[in-house]
């Protein structure tokens, strides 16, 4: 049985209701039943009725739940031609399966899958999961169309619009760090970290106060692209395995995608640092980083500056997978090169700032 529930015609456009794609109408039945309040349900049984009304309704979609094994057309072939449209950037694809090879996993990932559940499902943890990346896609929606809405604002209203999306974006970030377990303080710490070390260090000669403002902020948007990473891998307490890994590298190019694609923001300098900043803010200065193995000066100086205060604040405060380390011990840590390599001169002026930089994690 298939059919939209609790919609009507002039709720159609609103971005609300949840797609399930499964042939055994008691699945379709529990999910429904888990996501009754709060969102309208549509439900297809099998691949091919399930893309006909994604087609037909992707305005009011917000998320699609999919099986694997179904007839007529499978999870995985659903899977490529949402692929082959890009709607999983702009609709959030969960694969619900008992299914547990590795393969299938592992493809479901490349094709822009957002997370895996497993079957049997928890009612209350898949609603939380489902609800938090529901929450993320709309802040994105919103801050593009936002930054559309200004478009006809005249010149002397550039500055307003680019402020209020820095905003934007700036919460984005926060929630990211909300999505990963984090209070959302890592993020302004990042910025006061480099704000700090570009106004009272050499590192700073040659900027100017608003240059200074500007890169600081741009740090903000560093892990922008983690809304792009799926939770089981975002969240997992332990040790990533090398493919999961190569998954939660991708943060630093879907980032850059993201700020890229918001339009006209390319001409603004700030967001020429955010975005070689959230590119490039794994790099290592022995060219050993990613995405692009840059090395030595071919990595700029706010991303040198923002990779070394991302590991800082790693090491000194708490994380879902580790407790937080003493300062010293940090510094320590990061002279023996145990947390990467770093620009010598750069570490010189860290390790002189960084007393005054422990006043940021006094409670």
């Amino acid at each position: 049985m298939t059919g939209n529930r609790r919609a009507d015609e002039s709720e159609s456009k609103m971005q609300n209701t949840i797609l399930i794609i499964d042939d055994d109408e008691i699945n379709r039945a529990i999910l429904e039943n888990i996501f009754l309040s709060g969102y309208r349900v549509t439900e297809a049984e099998n691949g091919k009725e399930g893309l006909q009304i994604l087609d037909e309704n992707r305005d009011s979609i917000c998320a699609v739940l999919l099986d694997v094994v179904m007839p007529v057309m499978d999870g995985m072939e659903v899977l490529r031609k949402i692929n082959e449209k890009s709607l999983q950037n702009e609709i959030p694809v969960f694969l619900i399966t008992a299914e547990a090879d590795d393969s299938i996993l592992k493809d479901a990932y490349e094709l822009g899958v957002m997370d895996v559940i497993r079957k049997p499902v928890v009612p209350y943890v898949v609603r939380r999961r489902i609800d938090s990346v529901i929450e993320l896609y709309r802040a994105r929606q919103r801050l593009s169309s936002k930054v559309e809405e200004q478009q006809a604002e005249l010149l002397s209203q550039a500055r307003k619009i680019i402020q209020l999306n820095m905003d934007m974006v700036e919460s984005l970030a926060t929630a990211i760090e909300f999505r990963s377990g984090e209070s959302g303080d890592h993020v302004h710490r990042i910025r006061d970290i480099t704000g700090y070390l570009l106004r009272n260090t050499p590192l700073g000669e040659g900027l100017d106060e608003e240059n200074i403002r500007e890169i600081a902020m741009a740090a903000v948007m560093h892990d922008v692209g983690k809304i792009a990473i799926p939770d089981a891998i975002l969240n997992k307490p332990g040790r990533l395995t090398a493919e999961e890994f190569e998954v939660m590298k991708t943060h630093t190019t879907q980032g850059a995608e993201l700020l890229k694609k918001i339009p006209h923001i390319m001409d603004n300098r700030m967001f020429q640092y955010a975005y070689d900043i959230a590119k490039h803010h794994h790099e290592r200065w022995d060219g050993r980083g990613y995405p692009d193995g840059l090395k030595g000066d071919e990595i700029s100086l706010w991303a040198q500056i923002v990779s070394l205060a991302d590991v800082y604040d790693a090491l000194v405060s708490r994380r879902v997978y580790k407790g937080a380390i003493e300062a010293g011990e940090a510094l320590r840590m990061i002279r023996d090169g145990e947390c990467g390599a770093f620009n010598p001169r750069l570490l010189e002026c860290f390790f002189s700032a960084e007393k005054p930089l422990r006043r940021l994690y006094q409670s």
